[in-house]
């Protein structure tokens, strides 16, 4: 009877403490002597600070001490950032963890008070008197640009913080004289995570050891330790971070902040524990935003609808300082996306990152994947438009055939393995389209907007090959560490280095192994999140956990189940070629019932009485794994909506996910990731936007002004799948954490703007409101 759960919708084995609440978070984190810490933050966008007068903060209840940018100099280096990519011009200017002389935004850290409580601590806040000679502001990345527009730093001259060019294939000839030539501007608003547990530190520093500990909600331990001993100078060997469960992250827990170290730099100070916990508003002003981009985009194509040629020059808004991973989202994870699944010739980004008086951008669900897909998907629906064609048609016409082992795109990519087409027509088939395409030309008639939108992706995860992150300016490898541990029971501790934090992989993990070696999943245990415990990796993001972190756990497992076929041999005196593995038994070749079980194997190397000469005792194994190449998760999504024209309202009526992301290790996590993406794409294209006005007043600054999606906004969303195993990857899956919120936003757009067609309705920008649609259909039609 097989053991094999590979692809098995088991229950999620996290689940029960998380929803019970017996999960520990790091504002949970109580240890003897700890103190509160709270950070006075810059209610202006742009200012220069005069004076900072804490003594009456200083002298208030509970006050233990109060400190400014100033006490920080010597002590904090600047907030990094550790991605800068090459041949970029890039400006890497100062980020202190507490201005000093200029604040850039709303929220920039300006003074800290540390007290018994959190209260004290808050209330004191309101006793410091900063005095702020106010700057011109800009906030838009565009207007940032332009010659005479206030400059955030000396030395970001125009505020230019890179300028990235990527180019492949003839593209001047492609658009010297096109047959046909579609351009659009696209606007991709500012987004806010909204992770449902805000970022909290715990420090905790040990002077005579010169050892500091800290609790944070990071995905990326291991980052966060080397990052943090580069800003306080403490040696890596000396900083511990551990990451209790984290609430959600999607790419915002990413960075380093510079919040967290300030709640180090009060520990080292005062010698006690400090923690520091941000409220809601504080997370909208000062946790990371994600996309922000203007894009100047232009597709040449012929009258038979083959595209020729496809380029930008996009404005990525990058906030007030570059976060850790800032740089390459609108260079990397954008630029070298332009062909999408397609065959596209010749293609250039050419991308500005600029300045703003706006909170930092980072890492956010896609990064940069989202960007480059709308591009693309708007742009062929556009010229679908010209050409009087189905959109779909347009697509199918451009899909790069199928392939197995490789894909060359211009921008030097190489995709590892695809079948778009056969996805395409999975995805039509199960949403009916001829059908909704005849339904819509009814309800037209009835005076009824029915919208359809069809997208199809490719996208770039599996963050991986070393030797690239090194050639891109990453300023870090991206492999992977795992080890498999056997004890002598028989039972199995798995030590990760990456760090999940919501994606299940604690239960597809132990499901990997159960798996490989034939061991119940309630007898496998995971470690992960605790830089003492677990050995060296490079973070959880760019859906890479799984496809990195699971890929080196197979390879351990695979170690041990060389290693258990040698011992097998020896106990069971027999040829090493005649032992064969099945089930967690390993048996001779022909007489099954000559056997010993895995566990009787790991018995027997951790007791060491029996063993073939030259093998250690034990029964674990530890790979580092470097994968040769990206992976390249693909799908088609289909959208439908009504539109009412009387006020403009749009009703998301149904959803259909079709996605390959190779072999489905659970396949009910898999639908639950996809969901979450979808739910995430279709705020941004609906509701979602953070709005700043002219001052740079972060206008959508609570839950109130910001419209994040709801359940009854939205139908049940369908999934399906196909299956495109990846050649390079020890298990053949390719990620999936990000692939819906790539695609929905521009499947949901263009089933809206589909819907509005016959109303005249061709262009709208970011969410579509209900009183944005309206005022449109208005404006084209008159009021009629």
């Amino acid at each position: 009877m097989t053991t094999r759960i590979f692809g098995s919708g088991i229950r999620r084995r996290e689940d029960p403490r998380l929803i019970t609440g017996q999960a520990t978070y790091t504002d949970d984190i109580q240890l003897a002597g700890t103190v509160h810490a709270a950070i006075l933050r810059s209610p202006h966008a742009h200012a220069r600070i005069t004076r900072v007068d804490t003594s009456a903060a200083g002298s208030a209840p509970g006050v233990i001490a109060v400190y400014t940018g100033a006490d920080t100099d010597g002590v904090l280096n600047p907030i990094p950032c550790a991605w800068v990519v090459p041949d970029s011009d890039s400006k890497t200017v100062d980020h202190p963890a507490i201005a000093k002389d200029v604040v850039r935004y709303v929220g920039d850290a300006v003074a800290v008070v540390v007290a018994e409580t959190r209260h004290q601590a808050e209330d004191a806040l309101e006793l410091i008197t900063v005095d702020y000679e106010t700057l011109p502001v800009v906030v838009n990345p565009e207007a940032a640009f332009q010659d005479g527009a206030p400059q955030l730093h000396d030395d970001a001259p125009n505020n230019q913080a890179f300028h990235w060019v990527a180019s492949g294939g003839d593209v001047d000839a492609a658009f010297a004289s096109p047959e046909v030539l579609i351009r659009e501007t696209i606007v991709q608003q500012k987004l806010i995570p909204n992770a449902i547990e805000p970022r909290s530190a715990v420090a905790s520093w040990l002077g005579r050891a010169g050892e500091l500990t800290l609790w944070s909600t990071t995905q990326n331990p291991h980052i966060c330790r080397l990052l943090t001993s580069m800003v306080t100078g403490v040696p890596e060997h000396k900083v511990r971070v551990i990451a209790p469960e984290v609430g959600g992250g999607f790419g915002s827990k990413a960075p380093l902040y510079a919040d967290e170290m300030i709640a180090v730099f009060c520990s080292m100070r005062l010698g006690r524990p400090v923690k520091w916990t941000e409220t809601r508003s504080e997370n909208y002003q000062a946790t990371i935003h994600g996309r922000d981009h203007i894009q100047h985009v232009e597709l040449a194509a012929t009258r038979a609808g083959k595209i020729t040629g496809l380029r930008s020059v996009v404005y990525a808004g990058m906030g007030a300082y570059l976060s850790m991973a800032a740089t390459g989202i609108p260079t990397i994870l954008h630029g070298l996306m332009y062909s999408g699944p397609y065959d596209i010739p010749a293609l250039k980004a050419d991308i500005y990152g600029v300045f703003t008086n706006t909170t930092p951008v980072d890492l956010y669900r896609g990064a940069g994947r989202p960007e480059a897909t709308f591009l693309i998907e708007r742009l062929v629906n556009l010229l679908a438009d010209e050409l009087g064609e189905d959109p779909v048609e347009i697509r199918r016409r451009n899909l790069i055939p199928k392939f197995e082992d490789g894909h060359d795109i211009p921008l030097g990519l190489t995709y590892d393995s695809g079948d778009y087409e056969m996805n395409l027509d999975t995805a039509l088939d199960r949403a009916g389209y001829q059908q909704l395409r005849e339904e819509q030309a009814r309800l037209r008639e009835q005076g009824t907007y029915m919208g359809i939108g069809v997208s199809c992706y490719c996208e770039i995860c599996g963050l991986g090959p070393s030797q690239v992150a090194g050639a891109i300016g990453f300023a870090g490898g991206l492999w992977e560490s795992a080890t498999v541990r056997f004890h002598p029971t028989g039972k199995v501790t798995l030590l990760t280095g990456t760090s999940p934090h919501g994606q299940g992989e604690e239960t597809t993990f132990a499901q990997i192994i159960s798996d490989e070696l034939g061991v119940p999943v309630e007898d496998v245990d995971l470690i992960h999140g605790d830089t003492d415990k677990t050995p060296m990796g490079w973070g959880t993001y760019g859906s890479r956990t799984t496809v990195v972190g699971g890929g080196a756990l197979a390879l351990s497992a695979r170690k041990l189940k060389e290693k258990g076929k040698i011992l097998a041999a020896h106990l069971l005196e027999a040829a090493e070629a005649d032992i064969e593995y099945e089930d967690g038994k390993f048996f001779v070749r022909g007489s099954p019932d000559q056997n010993k079980t895995i566990q009787e194997i790991a018995f027997s190397a951790n007791v060491a009485w029996n063993m073939p000469e030259g093998m250690e005792p034990g029964f674990e194994a530890t790979t580092f794994y470097d994968p040769p190449n990206f992976t390249f998760p693909f799908g088609t999504h289909v959208a439908v909506v009504i539109v009412d024209p009387d006020n403009g309202f749009i009703q998301l009526r149904q959803y259909l996910a079709v996605d390959d992301c190779g072999p489905q290790i659970n396949p009910v996590i898999v639908d639950g990731q996809v969901c979450g993406g979808v739910v995430q794409g279709a705020g941004q294209a609906l509701w979602e936007g953070a709005v700043y006005n002219d001052n740079g007043q972060l206008l959508t600054g609570s839950l109130l002004d910001y419209a994040v999606p709801r359940a009854h906004m939205l139908p049940d969303i369908e999934t399906a799948s196909t299956v495109t195993p990846s050649p390079h990857n020890p298990l053949g899956v390719k990620g999936v954490g990000e692939t819906g919120a790539i695609a929905s936003t521009v499947t949901i757009y263009n089933a809206v703007l589909d819907a509005l067609k016959p109303l005249g309705v061709t262009k709208l920008d970011m969410p579509l409101t209900p009183e944005k649609v309206w005022r449109a259909i208005h404006q084209t039609t008159g009021g009629k």
